[in-house]
């Protein structure tokens, strides 16, 4: 194609993933314990080392592209003669998106004979990911530029983010909760249940008590809001830190309820940077659905 399609490594894809379906990426930052690394999907520290030295009390930060950072990663993509399409983290964790319009308006200055679209995806993780998937199967349908920009931008609003998390120790150390909260969260069995709004943030929805009813709630979500309920053929993917067997209940639930589904639920690792806020034993579910303007 004469244009490139690309987001951050917070889209949580695998490296064959991005690769398979040619979509470039660029790298956010995180520190663990004070040393820095790439956010490389893994690639410098296996997923299951950096969850366990997380479990162990590693100190984790992030920090997001910067404005040079992008500007590089265009250009380089300019001067080999492609338009470019970028698609960044949602402006309601992070600044990326503003920076990648920062670089891009510099690039556009400098190769105003390209075309640079940046779209904020108003999602996170491998839902963010399911939309880069699907642009991808939209730009190997033949989409041009223009018409994929105004695809992104007119659907991005349909892609559902359900999230639960077993284990409250990073959520208080983040400040989503309480300590005093996540005490008697851990004491009761509580498993909170967040879902991504309009505006592209992480709002709690219900506390549910025990994992095998968290599992139910978030797949009922789907039944809810996926397009054509029960009937929904599109595809479906989760992500989930140091818990696959939990996202494997997940899994297996949406392919039992939904038999239409487009292949089976693919399940990612969340990746470092995303991972760095949750902890370890969060799943997330996404699918495509109503517009997340009036859900519940």
């Amino acid at each position: 194609m004469s244009y490139v399609l690309s987001c951050c490594s917070t889209a949580d894809l695998s490296k064959e993933h991005f690769e398979a379906r040619d979509i470039r990426y660029i790298c956010f930052h995180y520190s663990l314990d004070g040393v820095e690394y790439p956010d490389d999907l893994g690639q410098t520290i296996p997923f299951d080392e950096f969850y366990r030295k997380m479990a162990e009390g590693a100190d984790t930060k992030t920090s997001q592209v910067s404005i040079s950072e992008y500007l590089e990663y265009f250009e380089e993509i300019l001067n080999q003669g492609q338009d470019i399409l970028h698609v960044s983290l949602s402006t309601g964790l992070s600044g990326s998106f503003n920076a990648a319009m920062d670089a891009a308006r510099v690039a556009s200055e400098r190769f105003p004979e390209r075309k640079i679209y940046v779209v904020d995806s108003l999602g996170a993780s491998s839902g963010y990911g399911l939309l880069m998937d699907t642009l991808a199967d939209k730009r190997d349908e033949g989409m041009s530029l223009e018409e994929l920009y105004r695809f992104a931008e007119d659907r991005k609003l349909h892609l559902h983010h359900w999230f639960f998390s077993t284990d409250l120790t990073f959520y208080v150390k983040g400040g989503r909760i309480s300590k005093a909260a996540g005490w008697f969260g851990t004491a009761l069995n509580i498993c909170p249940l967040l879902h991504m709004d309009e505006l592209g943030r992480l709002i709690p929805m219900n506390k549910i008590r025990g994992k095998k009813r968290v599992i139910e709630e978030c797949v009922k979500r789907m039944e809810t809001h996926a397009e054509g309920g029960r009937n929904y053929s599109g595809k479906c993917f989760i992500s989930q830190s140091a818990c696959y067997e939990d996202a494997r209940a997940v899994a297996d639930l949406v392919e039992k309820k939904f038999p239409r589904l487009n292949g089976k639920v693919v399940i990612n690792s969340v990746g470092t940077t995303i991972g760095s806020h949750t902890g370890p034993g969060t799943v997330a579910l996404f699918f495509w659905g109503d517009d997340r303007n009036v859900q519940e």
